[in-house]
């Protein structure tokens, strides 16, 4: 419905700031928490630089796939420690933490915009019980 349009203020959209604001910290992170590993730092960085793209693209034009985006980032964080091999470090929690609050975000923002959007399926399956 409202998918790659402009829309008014709404509150799921404080979402995307958050995590445009949890995207700043996995930019900053390195120099935060003195980060040591090189790939690690390498893949906060990158991460966090696309999904800060991703939160302002979403605060100005919304489309679902940046959220779902957001999310696949997300999931990404939580396993990347294990795929590019910087277990068992302080990157490592801090990018499982991050990672799930992003994509957290993320979905709880498509399944608001999916209520928005289908008020009456909300009202009928309420009305049911």
């Amino acid at each position: 419905m409202r998918e790659g349009r402009m829309r008014k203020w709404h509150p799921d959209r404080f979402l995307d700031l958050y995590n445009l604001l949890l995207a700043a910290l996995l930019f900053a992170s390195p120099w935060l928490f003195a980060l040591a590993n090189e790939t690690a730092v390498m893949d906060l960085w990158a991460s966090g630089a696309a999904i800060a793209a991703l939160s302002l693209a979403a605060i100005v034009a919304f489309a679902n796939w940046e959220e779902w985006a957001n999310s696949a980032l997300g999931i990404w964080l939580i396993v990347s420690p294990w795929v590019l091999g910087f277990t068992h470090t302080t990157a490592m929690h801090f990018s499982i933490g991050v990672g799930a609050a992003v994509a957290f975000l993320a979905l709880l923002e498509l399944w608001l915009v999916y209520e928005e959007a289908h008020p009456d399926l909300l009202r009928s399956r309420l009305s049911e019980h």
